[in-house]
């Protein structure tokens, strides 16, 4: 698996047209890729533990996609055996009134993680150059100014010891399709289902163009974007499982130096 393929480089030109949603890689199937999802998990959860012990340094995680496109599978499937102790998870919905009124990173900033800890956003400050860009919720004299200063909030939590991921769920509008379709066809998905789906779906092209440049703007080298290949939730698992443990190995997080005079110890009985 080339992970790097996935892996948008800065000033990279990229057309989302292009990627193929059904990539697999060099992975043959599903049984294959959930025997090596294992061996990641158990990579995340050990250096997860190592992290949160060492208490120096914290990684941000932010998950991004169409609707349907398995930002909370990839979470539960992925993060399955992590402490949650030292792992957090915050999905974001529309501001209240207050989150309104202020600049909109005040909501985002308050939930970066503290240092030792994991945190994954489900939807994140990029919703405030995509979601607000399609709706147009905001001149696009104020959104276009934000791509600038999430670089620089990104850069700013990375030279605080915060290491951020950020990866795009990259799916088909057919897979949309028939993920929405499949939530209509049983009775205990109606609850994911919502009318509102559907207006959202038919925008599905400007959606493509604000994530297109969103992704362009934003991806750095502190702060790398990927495009993972999503219509196989297997393999989608997989590629993201396997970037989280290879940063997580990156870091190198270690456990502190125990108390001197450990070894004289004798526990009463």
């Amino acid at each position: 698996m080339d992970l790097h393929s996935y892996r948008v480089a800065p000033g990279q030109k990229l057309e989302l047209s292009n990627w193929d949603p059904n990539d697999t890689g060099d992975i043959a199937d599903k049984s294959e890729a959930r025997q090596l999802l294992k061996i990641e998990r158990k990579r995340i959860v050990a250096l997860q533990e190592r992290l949160f012990a060492e208490a120096q340094q914290s990684l941000l995680v932010i998950l991004q996609a169409t609707d349907t496109g398995g930002k909370d599978g990839t979470i539960k499937h992925v993060l399955k055996g992590v402490n949650q102790q030292g792992c957090r998870v915050r999905a974001f919905k529309v501001p209240n009134s207050v989150e309104l009124a202020h600049d909109f990173l005040w909501r985002y900033h308050q939930h970066t993680p503290r240092d030792g800890y994991m945190m994954v956003f489900n939807r994140s400050h990029y919703e405030d150059v995509i979601v607000v860009r399609v709706k147009n919720l905001v001149e696009e004299e104020v959104w276009s100014k934000r791509y600038e200063q999430i670089n620089d909030f990104e850069r700013m939590l990375t030279a605080n010891n915060t290491r951020v991921l950020k990866f795009y769920l990259h799916i088909s509008k057919d897979e949309q399709k028939e993920r929405l379709q499949a939530r209509l066809d049983d009775p205990e998905k109606h609850w994911k289902f919502s009318t509102r789906d559907l207006a959202e779906r038919a925008r599905w092209d400007a959606y493509q163009v604000a994530f297109h440049d969103a992704i362009a703007k934003c991806s750095t080298d502190y702060a790398p974007w990927y495009v993972v290949p999503a219509n196989n939730k297997w393999y989608r698992n997989l590629v993201v499982a396997r970037v989280i443990a290879n940063t997580l190995e990156e870091m190198n997080p270690q456990f502190p130096p125990p108390e001197p005079g450990l070894e004289d110890i004798v526990i009463a009985d």
